[in-house]
C-alpha cells in the first residue's frame, strides 16, 4: 500500500512538472513581431461598406506577389495571390484585446472603414474603437492612432513559411509591402 501510495504521489509530480506552457513560450520566441501570438480570423473576405476598389493597383486580383511584411509569423517571403486591392487610409494602432486583455502594440494594418466613427477618427494619437474582425481580440477594441497613410491595401492570400498553414483573406498588406513574383 506504501508503494501505491509513493508511485501516485510521484506520478503528480511529475505531471505537475509537464504543465502546458505553450503560450508563454510561444509568445517569448516572437517578442519581435507585432502580433505573432495573435490569431488570424478569416472573415471570409467580407469588405467594410464604403471600401472603394483600387482604380489602378500595381497587383491585379488575382495575380501573384511576394510578401516582404512580417506581420504574422510565417508571412514574411511567402508567395501571395491577391485577393482584393483597396483605395483607402491605413491606420498602425495600439489596443488591447478583447479577447485575453494582452495589449497589442504598433498592430499593421486597420483601414478607415474599420474606425467607429468618433470625434478623432482618423488623426494620429487619437483614441477609436474599432470595427475589424481580421484578427481575435479585435472587434469593439478602444485603440489608439499610432500612424497613417493613403495607400492601396490588399487582401490577400498566402501559406505560411513557418507551418505551412493556409491563410485566407488576410487583412491588410500595402502595396509598399509587396514585390513582384518571380
Amino acid at each position: 500500500m506504501k508503494k501505491i501510495a509513493i508511485t501516485g504521489l510521484c506520478s503528480l509530480i511529475l505531471l505537475a512538472g509537464c504543465g502546458d506552457d505553450s503560450k508563454e513560450t510561444a509568445k517569448d520566441t516572437n517578442t519581435e513581431q507585432e502580433h505573432a501570438h495573435m490569431n488570424h480570423m478569416d472573415d471570409g473576405g467580407v469588405i467594410p461598406e464604403g471600401l472603394a476598389e483600387a482604380e489602378n493597383p500595381k497587383f491585379e486580383v488575382g495575380s501573384k506577389a511576394i510578401i516582404e511584411a512580417d506581420h504574422m509569423e510565417g508571412m514574411n517571403g511567402a508567395e501571395a495571390t491577391i485577393v482584393g486591392a483597396f483605395d483607402t487610409t491605413v491606420y498602425a494602432v495600439t489596443y488591447e484585446s478583447t479577447t485575453d486583455g494582452e495589449k497589442v502594440e504598433n498592430h499593421k494594418w486597420v483601414i478607415h472603414e474599420e474606425l467607429e466613427a468618433t470625434d478623432g477618427k482618423g488623426i494620429v494619437g487619437s483614441n477609436v474603437m474599432l470595427n475589424a474582425k481580421h484578427m481575435e481580440g479585435m472587434d469593439g477594441a478602444e485603440a489608439i492612432i499610432e500612424s497613417s497613410e493613403d495607400t492601396t491595401v490588399y487582401m490577400i492570400d498566402y501559406v505560411s513559411t513557418t507551418d505551412g498553414t493556409e491563410v485566407k483573406n488576410h487583412k491588410w498588406v500595402t502595396e509598399d509591402e509587396l514585390s513582384e513574383a518571380k
